[in-house]
């Protein structure tokens, strides 16, 4: 039989563990937020006409910024919400039953068969475990806004970063918004990611309703992680977001000195696209964006 001083140490232990992995916002994240938030709204929209809440106004687009990566932002410095997705793999090691009271649960996600392509011994994402966000919109109603990330650049199981909560998670694209609804949602992700932002309080009908969560999306190559680069077979939302950290600390620096929308100069020059930032590998000065150069087989400032 344990101690009374062996329980007392174990139930500390056990209500100082974190629920599940997160990370400050590091400053160069945290200025691109900023300048974000108080630019007001993107001046470089790839769509818009989408709506982040029920009966919400449909002021929402897709934007670009200037170091190439792609967020979601409505007017007046509002950014998305987070609501809960539970699509996927149903009854996994993770499940604890509070996507039990989700509505919209379907068994497949967008990307099942490249998921069942990598011969990891799963056959889809499961939302318990696999940090995945929902973005982009598809469908075939009349009138129906829609937006395809793959047109420009973001492939399918990349690496995204979400800021929420004042917490960084990185989680991968792992599905899309359909018609299903009366307009064109955005802003959702899967439990394990919004359980890591805000806690267990989350359930599949109870997501975070605040317009504050950025959601950023890598475009090219570089961004996924691939069979061999993240742990799908995992078993837990730590395990499988661990595999995945090396390459999103990797990808948040070409947030480096943004300007957020489109407008303005950056206070840094930034990568502007995959495989030519700063430090990468070069041969001559067209292997570099514009604002580097060349020297000594490194991109250089």
């Amino acid at each position: 039989m344990l101690s009374q001083t062996t329980l007392q140490l174990l139930a500390t232990s056990l209500a100082m563990a974190p629920v599940a992995t997160a990370r400050d916002v590091p400053t160069n994240v945290r200025n691109f937020y900023n300048t974000i938030v108080g630019q007001g709204q993107c001046s470089n929209k790839l769509a818009s006409g989408f709506t982040a809440k029920d009966g919400g106004p449909s002021d929402y687009a897709y934007c670009q910024d200037k170091s190439n990566v792609i967020y979601i932002q409505g007017t007046k410095g509002r950014l998305a919400d987070m609501d809960i997705d539970c699509d996927g793999r149903q009854g996994g090691p993770a499940d604890d039953g509070r996507c039990g009271k989700s509505q919209d649960t379907q068994s497949i996600t967008s990307f099942a068969d490249t998921v069942r392509g990598y011969n990891k011994g799963i056959s889809d994402l499961d939302a318990k475990i696999h940090p995945y966000v929902v973005f982009g919109n598809s469908g075939s109603k009349s009138g129906w806004k829609t937006f395809d990330p793959k047109a420009h650049g973001i492939q399918p199981l990349s690496v995204m970063a979400v800021v929420c909560g004042n917490k960084l998670i990185y989680g991968i694209w792992g599905d899309e918004n359909g018609d299903d609804g009366p307009k064109p949602m955005v802003g959702e992700a899967s439990i394990s990611l919004a359980t890591a932002c805000y806690g267990k309080s989350i359930t599949g009908n109870n997501g975070h309703d605040e317009t504050d969560v950025l959601y950023i999306a890598f475009p090219g190559s570089e961004a996924v992680p691939g069979a061999n680069g993240a742990n799908w077979a995992a078993t837990s939302y730590d395990a499988f977001e661990k595999s995945i950290q090396a390459k999103g600390d990797q990808l948040i620096q070409r947030l480096g000195g943004s300007s957020g929308g489109g407008g303005g100069s950056p206070t840094t020059p930034t990568c502007s696209w995959a495989g030519h930032c700063l430090g990468d590998q070069c041969k001559n000065e067209n292997d570099c964006d514009q604002d580097w150069t060349c020297k000594n087989g490194k991109c250089s400032a």
